[in-house]
């Protein structure tokens, strides 16, 4: 039977980065369905990014959902007035209460118990052993609806919608006229396999050697790790960390001239700005390129020869240096 839905909610309540790769769905639902409502369902961690989607109509925050009582749920996400849900993240609580509320079509890959009982529309595919990137398996979700081609990743980047905010960051920013600023992301709260702080360093001199501002950026903690467990804050060097909410963050970005991390949401806000980035990743899957590195037109991947035992990824910082030069001379 044929589906023509009124209104998706679609659930990530997870990371920056598995947000970032999951806005173009929207896009693509927003271009077979071009009436459709579609909500999204994240953190209030995500909420910043989802809101700065054209293609999303409304944002359910899960934590304040989380944190009401079991009748208060069910009222909430039935007020959505939703008829499907895609559970890109199926959490439990949230598979349950979708059915609870009586969704009528219910959409997850069919990998655990909970969504093969409580999901009606099951998705038959595995993640893990996929060759797909992660954007385009989001994608396979979306059989149900009767979209069944996978878009390439650029036509993917083209649908995130995804714009920075309209917001001044004078306060910790000011763009000098002639001079080129690089964000260097150097942390990832254990999401990603990072380069060591001493190769951060060595990229921060490069940069200065090349008349360009590093601009370090991350949480408070990771400011303070980084002030004690390198030399990479001296002059010349930008140091906002912990000085930026997350709107912010996507600010900044969109006034700098690139940014270098590991497999981070930075590095998926930045590319899909079209800034030139630098991904820095290991081969081994599945956190390898393939699945994971950034989408945008202007993007670029650095992939180590191993994956490090422990320790640092062997990627050279003029490895890095020079994808910039030859972007900024182009």
């Amino acid at each position: 039977m044929k589906i023509n839905p009124e209104h998706i909610l679609i659930s990530r309540p997870d990371s920056i980065g598995d947000v970032m790769l999951t806005l173009p769905m929207c896009g693509l639902l927003k271009q077979y369905f071009p009436k459709v409502k579609v909500t999204f369902l994240g953190k209030s961690y995500t909420q910043d990014i989802i809101e700065a989607c054209a293609h999303v109509d409304h944002f359910l925050n899960w934590d304040q959902l989380e944190s009401m009582s079991p009748t208060e749920q069910l009222n909430t996400m039935r007020s959505v007035n939703a008829d499907v849900v895609i559970h890109v993240f199926p959490k439990k609580e949230i598979v349950w209460l979708a059915k609870k509320a009586g969704i009528r079509y219910r959409i997850a890959t069919a990998r655990r118990w909970y969504t093969l009982t409580k999901c009606n529309k099951p998705v038959f595919f595995s993640r893990r052993k996929s060759d797909l990137h992660e954007s385009q398996l989001n994608i396979k979700l979306l059989s149900p609806l009767g979209i069944e081609d996978i878009p390439t990743l650029s036509d993917l980047n083209a649908l995130s919608g995804f714009a920075a905010p309209n917001i001044s960051i004078e306060d910790f920013f000011i763009k000098k006229p002639n001079q080129r600023y690089i964000i260097l992301h150097c942390l990832s709260q254990g999401s990603a396999v990072n380069w060591s702080l001493k190769k951060f360093e060595e990229l921060a001199s490069l940069l200065l050697q090349n008349h360009i501002t590093p601009v370090i950026t991350g949480t408070a903690a990771e400011g303070e790790k980084i002030k004690s467990n390198s030399n990479l804050i001296k002059d010349g060097v930008m140091d906002l960390t912990g000085k930026l909410s997350l709107k912010q963050l996507i600010a900044l970005i969109a006034q700098c001239d690139g940014l270098v991390a590991a497999s981070t949401g930075p590095l998926h806000i930045a590319s899909q700005l079209d800034k030139p980035v630098v991904g820095l990743y290991s081969p081994m899957r599945p956190i390898h390129a393939g699945r994971w590195a950034p989408i945008g037109k202007n993007a670029h991947v650095i992939t180590a020869p191993e994956h490090p035992a422990e320790g640092e990824l062997k990627i050279s910082a003029e490895e890095v240096l020079d994808f910039f030069i030859r972007f900024y001379k182009a």
